[in-house]
């Protein structure tokens, strides 16, 4: 596939975050864009306002007349996530055209750049997020494809006027093999996707070759304790090649100290909250170093560094109400997530709702959700957003409440829970999970906040 030959791009599955990037890149390139996706959202209503056309019908039927005939002009773009028997979907398959992956499509763009990847099974959207940011804020520049809605941009892609592009790598269904980095960071490899992998070591192995991957001359940057037996080590607190030390919390804020052999940063005040935050905060100055980033930059950028949407995003933040949402979806990142919040309101009583993230993830980790969810206290879990999943005998949320010592614990239905929270009115709210628990979030603010 020859990039400067792409006039027209069809995308299956155009309303997920990755393939909103590349849509939002391929028409900002001046190609006609369209595409499918079962449900509307904000995100596909951004695309429509944006001059994207989107439909909700699998039909042929729905398909411009310009996307019937394979030509060198046209390409086609698909998610795993879409279901096999899609009528869109077997239509471009029957008419003999080319299908890429988003992942293969990545990687053919950022072919020719100076890529920095960043790869985890968490961390790695927020991660991105700030080695864009800092490289923007510090006039050093990028372009950048992010698994998540920057909130100092409002945008998941970030178009650059130099050749260096920043990119999220997700380790899902292998996509991150098809990336050759100049600077790769990896932030965790915990086990997941064990629907794909089968265990932990077959993950594990998955990150290992995308490490070897990284281009010659190029640099690797991990989480110390990882098993990978090469690169540049990060840690919060503890000896490694580059790390956090002297953190705190002052009104309000996180501020803490970079040192690695050659550069110390001082008094660096966070943007976002949370230790794991920080965390990933070494690991982006650590890359905006090696990209000739100054320190004083760096120190600027990530007191200016607002976020991602649904990382640990403030809902609301006064006197008498606190209110975050979070993507967290895994045992590690609720642990983190929870922790991060009680550091910051430790004389308060926490309230979350948490939504499990498919049937297989449920099943495998129901004991490190248990774990995770009993730091909270109190609890209101709903069904298992199933994504991609048809049902399991015996799996549900359930197994995870069954696990739990909490006692101050209990199932609600997603049209009851905004009556729940408007009854109750807790000083101190969560919602996590990665499904579709974000349309809670509205609800629930205006729930808080009726007298």
């Amino acid at each position: 596939m020859e990039l400067g030959n792409i006039k027209r791009v069809y995308l299956v599955g155009i309303g997920g975050i990755g393939m909103s990037g590349l849509a939002r890149y391929f028409h900002h390139l001046g190609c006609v864009v369209c595409g499918y996706d079962k449900t509307s959202t904000d995100l596909t209503n951004d695309l429509h306002n944006e001059g994207i056309r989107v439909v909700f019908e699998d039909s042929a039927s729905y398909i411009p007349l310009n996307f019937q005939t394979p030509d060198p002009g046209t390409l086609i773009i698909y998610t795993p996530a879409i279901p096999k028997n899609s009528a869109i979907l077997n239509f471009f398959i029957n008419k003999g055209f080319e299908l890429f992956k988003r992942s293969q499509v990545l990687g053919i763009i950022s072919k020719g750049m100076f890529t920095v990847a960043v790869a985890g099974t968490h961390g790695k959207t927020t991660t991105s997020t700030m080695v864009a940011h800092i490289l923007k804020d510090s006039g050093n520049d990028c372009s950048a494809f992010l698994g998540g809605i920057s909130t100092n941009y409002h945008t998941n892609v970030l178009y650059g006027k130099n050749d260096v592009v920043v990119v999220e790598a997700d380790e899902y269904d292998r996509s991150f093999l098809t990336l050759h980095p100049n600077i790769a960071i990896i932030t965790s490899m915990d086990a997941d996707h064990l629907d794909i992998y089968g265990d932990h070591s077959h993950l594990t192995d998955s990150f290992k070759l995308f490490a070897s991957q990284i281009k010659a001359g190029g640099v690797l940057i991990h989480k110390k304790g990882l098993p990978l037996e090469t690169g540049f080590t990060y840690a919060v607190e503890a000896e490694a090649d580059a790390n956090a030390s002297n953190v705190r919390i002052e009104n309000g804020d996180f501020y803490f100290d970079f040192n690695n052999d050659k550069t110390s940063i001082t008094n660096i005040k966070m943007g976002i909250a949370g230790t794991h935050n920080i965390e990933n905060a070494v690991a982006a100055i650590e890359a905006c170093l090696l990209l000739n980033v100054s320190p004083d930059a760096v120190k600027s950028a990530l007191g200016s560094f607002k976020g991602v949407k649904r990382r640990f995003e403030y809902i609301i933040k006064n006197d008498h109400q606190v209110y975050i949402d979070d993507y967290a979806h895994h045992p590690e990142e609720l642990k983190a997530c929870i922790r991060s919040i009680k550091r910051l309101y430790p004389g308060k009583k926490l309230t979350a709702i948490f939504q499990p993230h498919l049937y297989t993830r449920t099943r495998d980790f129901a004991d490190g959700f248990a774990e995770a969810l009993d730091l909270v206290d109190e609890l209101i879990i709903l069904d298992i957003y199933p994504a991609r999943e048809l049902p399991i005998e015996g799996v549900n949320s359930d197994m995870i409440l069954d696990r739990m010592k909490m006692w101050n614990k209990r199932r609600c239905g997603k049209q009851e829970v905004a009556e729940v929270i408007r009854n109750e009115k807790p000083v101190l709210l969560l919602t996590v999970g990665a499904g579709d628990i974000d349309q809670l979030v509205q609800p629930l603010k205006q729930a808080l906040q009726d007298v």
